[in-house]
């Protein structure tokens, strides 16, 4: 069976692989993204593996439809890049990693919020060269301080504990609330009284027709000054002008973000020989206080094996008995 990989990196070929050694899986792997204009390249595959910011709408959907490919295989959680209906409509099944290793992104969460606070980038640059001042880099103690949690799967689970182990006071928004977060001694509340309550706010919830912008400027309001503001959830949770708007203000007094709504022109490219095309990204920039890295929340050694090897296991139950073993389908 032959699977044509798209986006694909040097870390995919490796750990993609490895984890089809035994198979008898083809894997052909395009480093190019899959749009409308490269989807020709999967002629004569069963079968395609997508990231992130591939295309899969309608259109592409068709195309692939069209060449005989039967299977989407996601090597991600997320699928808000695919056009479910028109997979469904043209019996093509899609797969996904539903999790992988929430310890990565969870820690990578910590990692932001630690950065921002102690300003440690910011002094690496110093002492580099050979500036030993402290001004401008003080933090805060975490301990003792609220975080709010907003969605408490795997990941928003694993980030609780940490912060509890910081000693935190953890507040937490879901509609399903965990019993394992309850256990732990977080505290279920409203929206507006995690925004309000929270000195720091990270997003860990995924992309829904309700989320969607679910940080704009009446949330930003509702906050207390100065809170600090992680996103490694999904982009779009976060309307971007208005959170430049609370920076400018002041009402967010720190904000981290390993993930951005526009990304798809931006992230797993090398740009340092080109520019930033894309201005509202290139305002974030200009703040002292703003930390952002390329959607690498997921990008561990455990996590990647993880991926690859649900997704081959993906493909080869597909293969096998014509279901993949992490199907997502159209909401009911």
């Amino acid at each position: 069976m032959r699977i044509d990989i798209f986006s694909a990196k040097p870390h995919d070929l490796v750990f993609l692989s490895d984890a089809a050694s035994g198979t008898d899986l083809s894997l052909q792997f395009h480093e190019a993204r899959l749009n409308a204009d490269t989807a020709r390249l999967a002629e004569g595959a069963q079968a395609v593996c997508a990231f992130v910011n591939d295309d899969l709408g309608a259109e592409v959907v068709g195309a692939l439809s069209a060449m005989g490919v039967r299977l989407i295989a996601l090597r991600s959680a997320g699928f808000n890049h695919v056009d479910l209906r028109a997979a469904q409509q043209a019996g093509i099944t899609v797969a996904r990693v539903p999790a992988y290793s929430p310890h990565a992104v969870a820690e990578h969460t910590l990692a932001l919020i630690l950065t921002l606070n102690r300003k440690t980038h910011r002094a690496f640059n110093r002492v580099r060269e050979g500036n030993f001042a402290l001004d401008g880099l003080m933090g805060f103690d975490i301990n003792g301080k609220v975080a709010g949690i907003v969605g408490t799967g795997l990941i928003g689970t694993v980030l609780a504990r940490i912060l509890k182990g910081f000693g935190c006071e953890v507040l937490a928004s879901d509609p399903q609330p965990s019993a394992e977060c309850e256990a732990q001694g977080v505290r279920y509340v409203d929206m507006a009284e995690l925004l309000s309550r929270s000195d720091i706010i990270t997003l860990q919830c995924p992309l829904t027709p309700a989320t969607h912008h679910l940080i704009n400027d009446q949330a930003i309001a509702r906050m207390k000054p100065g809170v600090m503001l992680v996103n490694t959830s999904r982009g779009a949770v976060v309307d971007t002008r208005a959170v430049i708007r609370g920076l400018k203000s002041g009402q967010i007094g720190a904000l981290g973000l390993d993930v951005y709504e526009e990304e798809g022109d931006l992230f797993f490219e090398d740009l340092s020989q080109s520019y930033i095309a894309d201005d509202v990204f290139a305002r974030l920039l200009t703040f002292p206080n703003v930390l952002i890295t390329g959607h690498q929340g997921f990008f561990t050694r455990e996590a990647l094996r993880a991926i690859a090897e649900t997704t081959i296991a993906n493909i080869t139950s597909f293969q096998r008995d014509g279901a993949a073993l992490h199907p997502v389908t159209l909401p009911d």
